[in-house]
C-alpha cells in the first residue's frame, strides 16, 4: 500500500498545479493552472463564487434557470446556430450552478483554444435573452419538476432539507418549484447574471496542453467584458439540532426514508480526513459499512443504505437514505438510530479501519484520472483554503491514522444523534 501511495504522491508532484492571477480593471482574478500535454485538449472554467443557488433569495430556482439561459447560445446566432458553430470545431461550452458556485466550462482541442474563448466572449457579450429562449427554458425546467413529483427519492430529499434548514435558502430545491419558475422574467435573469457573473467573484481554472502565458493572453480578452461587481461573504447555515420528522403519504410501493443531522465541522478543519474515514465506515463504503451490514445483510430491510457528510463553506451536515418495504419503515428507522448510537458510543474496530485505509488509499488515483477531475480537485483545495498538495497530505494522514485517535474523534460528534427523518410512504 505504501508503494502505491508513494507512486500517487510522485504523480502529484510531477503534475503540480500553479496558482497565479491576472489583473483586469484593477481586480486581481486568481488563475488555477495545470499543464497536461498527454492529450491535445484544453479545459477552461470560469468559476463565480457565492453565485449558485444559495443566492436564490428572491426567486427559488433563479440561479439554475440563469445557467440554462446561458446554454441557449447568443442572441445573434440563436441556440441552434451557436450550437452548430461550436460543433463544427469540436468545442463545448456549458454553464451550470451548484449551491455556492456558478460555472461556465469550455473544452476544445488545443488548436481551437483561441477560437473557443472567442465564442465564450461572444456568449457573455450577447447571451440569447429572448422571449423564445426564456419560454423554452421555462417549459423544460417545469416539465422536469413535473416528472419529479413521482420521483420519491427527490421528494424525500427536498423534504429533508426543509426540516434541516427551515427558514433559509437551503430549504428550497435548487431547481425551484413550478410556481416560482412560472414567475421568472428576462429582467430577473439579466439582473442575476449582471450581479453574479463579475470580476470580483471570478476564479479562472485551466488545464491541458496550453502554456500559462497563452492562458493569460486569451482569458484577459474574455474577462475584460465582465462588470467589476462586488464580492460578498458567503452565508453559513446551521443544520437543525432538533430531531424532527415529516411523513408524506403518496401512492408508492416502497417507503423512502431520508435522514440527516448536524455535523459540527468547518470546511477547513484539519480533522476532515478523520470525518472521511469515519463516515466511510458508517455509511459511505457500501457493502461493509455499518448501515449496510445492519440494515441489509443482517435484517434484509433494504437493498442499500447510505450516509455521507457534506461539509462546505455554507453548511455542514450528515445525510443518508434507504428504501424499504412499507411495513418495515418503522423498524428501518429504529435500526438507523441504533447504528448511529452504537457508532458514537463504541467507535470502530481495527479491522474496519484497516479495510477503509486500503480502499481509500488504493482507489485514490481513480479519482483524478481525467483533467476535469484533476481541475476540480485542485479548485476545491484552493477554494477551501488548503495548500495545493492537501490531497496528498490527507492521504498520508489517513495512512498513519491510529484507532484510538479515530474513536476519540467519533465520540466527540454526538450531534449526529439528533437525527431528522423525511419519509415518503403509503398509509
Amino acid at each position: 500500500m505504501k508503494f502505491f501511495l508513494a507512486l500517487f504522491l510522485l504523480g502529484q508532484i510531477l503534475m503540480a498545479a500553479k496558482i497565479d492571477n491576472i489583473e483586469v480593471d484593477g481586480i486581481k482574478v486568481p488563475i488555477i493552472y495545470e499543464e497536461d500535454s498527454r492529450l491535445p485538449i484544453v479545459t477552461t472554467q470560469l468559476v463565480f463564487t457565492n453565485s449558485g443557488s444559495i443566492r436564490d433569495t428572491k426567486i427559488a430556482g433563479l440561479a439554475k434557470f440563469s445557467s440554462r439561459m446561458l446554454n441557449e447560445g447568443t442572441k445573434k446566432l440563436g441556440s441552434a446556430g451557436f450550437a452548430d458553430e461550436l460543433e463544427s470545431k469540436a468545442i463545448s461550452i456549458s454553464a451550470n450552478c451548484g449551491k455556492e458556485t456558478f460555472v461556465i466550462e469550455v473544452s476544445s482541442l488545443k488548436e481551437e483554444y483561441t477560437q473557443s474563448l472567442k465564442y465564450l466572449k461572444e456568449l457573455l457579450a450577447d447571451p440569447n435573452y429572448s422571449e423564445a429562449a426564456l419560454e423554452k427554458v421555462k417549459t423544460t425546467m417545469i416539465g422536469g419538476l413535473s416528472r419529479k413529483e413521482n420521483d420519491f427519492d427527490y421528494v424525500a430529499a427536498v423534504e429533508l432539507n426543509k426540516l434541516l434548514f427551515a427558514g433559509t435558502v437551503l430549504a428550497q430545491p435548487s431547481s425551484g418549484e413550478i410556481d416560482t419558475l412560472k414567475t421568472i422574467k428576462l429582467k430577473d435573469v439579466k439582473n442575476f447574471v449582471n450581479e453574479h457573473i463579475c470580476l470580483s467573484r471570478a476564479i479562472v481554472v485551466v488545464g491541458g496542453d496550453v502554456t500559462l502565458d497563452e492562458v493569460k493572453k486569451q482569458i484577459k480578452k474574455v474577462l475584460k467584458i465582465l462588470p467589476k461587481g462586488t464580492a460578498q461573504e458567503l452565508p453559513h447555515f446551521e443544520a437543525s439540532a432538533q430531531s424532527n420528522e415529516k411523513t408524506l403519504d403518496k401512492e408508492t410501493q416502497q417507503a423512502y426514508i431520508y435522514f440527516g443531522s448536524p455535523y459540527n465541522m468547518a470546511v477547513d478543519d484539519e480533522d476532515n480526513y478523520k470525518a472521511r474515514v469515519a463516515t466511510f465506515i458508517l455509511g459511505t463504503g457500501g457493502f461493509g459499512s455499518r448501515l449496510m451490514e445492519e440494515i441489509r445483510v443482517k435484517r434484509g430491510l433494504a437493498y442499500s443504505a447510505y450516509a455521507k457528510v457534506d461539509v462546505t463553506k455554507s453548511r455542514s451536515y450528515l445525510n443518508g437514505y434507504l428504501q424499504t418495504k412499507l411495513e418495515s419503515s418503522d423498524e428501518a428507522k429504529k435500526v438507523v438510530k441504533e447504528v448511529f448510537e452504537n457508532f458514537v458510543k463504541n467507535g470502530v474496530s481495527e479491522d474496519e479501519l484497516d479495510q477503509t485505509k486500503k480502499f481509500l488509499l488504493g482507489s485514490e488515483p481513480l479519482r483524478v484520472e481525467t483533467m476535469s477531475q484533476k481541475l476540480n480537485r485542485t479548485f476545491q483545495e484552493y477554494y477551501k483554503g488548503f495548500p495545493l498538495d492537501h490531497a496528498a497530505t490527507e492521504l498520508k494522514k489517513i495512512e498513519e491514522l491510529q484507532l484510538d485517535e479515530l474513536n476519540a474523534f467519533i465520540k466527540t460528534h454526538t450531534e449526529i444523534l439528533q437525527l431528522s427523518f423525511a419519509i415518503v410512504t403509503k398509509h
